[in-house]
């Protein structure tokens, strides 16, 4: 499988397709498995970039990473693969790099999409919660802290009807090392307010908005939504944090639809 040395460490990534080229990040306590049905459906149009971000997946940690380091191992990537210009997909923990790339790189996005995430640091709330997680983690591992997690993700309904999926999500997400785990909640503790990303974008914003999210309060995914000039909004009911797979054939159609007005959006500038 595809790889790089990013600080010293392997950087898994993977490639399907050709066209233009189509970016997904994954969340945190998941990797670049999240996305194949949107690989298996995208690759026919698009150059398909899914990567694992460090320490998830098939990457190694990188000690004392920041969410603008991991924008820079997505960086790395592109460079490697000869990327020009792209559409930038991110879930939860994707979104929070999405948006540190389109800080340092802002002309390079075609497209930004923010799948159950959003702009703001985090609350004092949630940062003793990342600490409590930390502490947690070092003490009982990876396998456990997941096993609370990932059920937590989605609505109530869903994980009660798909036990298997929740399962399988548990046990990749238990055999991530715990110094990856810790350095993602580290990383998101610290990062910055990049709400003014949002505001100075010059690319179509696309927002994907569980109605049931509990990990992120309905009043910031709605509040984000009125920063970006050219945005499409999507509220999906009875779901959680994960759309991918909770209501995936609607998120797909949505993501399709994005993507087909991104290029009509283009040709019209271009005219």
């Amino acid at each position: 499988m595809p790889e790089l040395s990013f600080q010293g460490q392997k950087l898994h990534f993977s490639t399907a397709g050709s066209g233009p080229a189509l970016v997904f990040l994954h969340g945190f306590g998941e990797d670049s498995r999240i996305w194949e049905a949107f690989v298996a459906l995208f690759e026919k149009t698009h150059q398909v970039i899914c990567i694992d971000l460090p320490g998830f997946g098939q990457s190694d940690p990188v000690a004392g990473i920041t969410i603008r380091d991991m924008a820079s191992a997505v960086h790395a990537v592109l460079e490697k693969l000869q990327v020009g210009r792209f559409v930038l997909a991110g879930h939860s923990m994707g979104g929070y790099v999405a948006l540190a790339y389109a800080q340092a790189w802002p002309t390079a996005l075609r497209g930004l999409a923010m799948i159950h995430s959003h702009p703001y640091a985090d609350s004092e709330e949630k940062k003793e919660g990342r600490m409590k997680s930390i502490e947690f983690v070092n003490r009982h591992g990876s396998a456990r802290y997941a096993a609370q997690l990932i059920p937590s993700l989605f609505a109530p309904k869903f994980a009660e009807e798909n036990p298997l999926i929740i399962k399988e999500l548990i046990d990749r997400a238990g055999a991530y090392p715990a110094q990856g785990v810790t350095d993602a909640l580290r990383a998101m503790y610290q990062r910055p307010d990049r709400s003014e990303v949002l505001q100075d974008i010059k690319c179509p914003v696309l927002f994907i908005i569980g109605k049931e999210d509990q990990a992120i309060p309905a009043e910031l995914s709605k509040r984000q939504t009125a920063l970006p000039a050219t945005s499409s909004i999507h509220y999906l009911d009875g779901v959680g944090h994960m759309g991918m797979l909770e209501a995936q054939r609607e998120t797909l159609e949505i993501v399709e639809h994005f993507l087909e007005g991104i290029e009509y959006y283009v040709s019209i500038l271009a005219s």
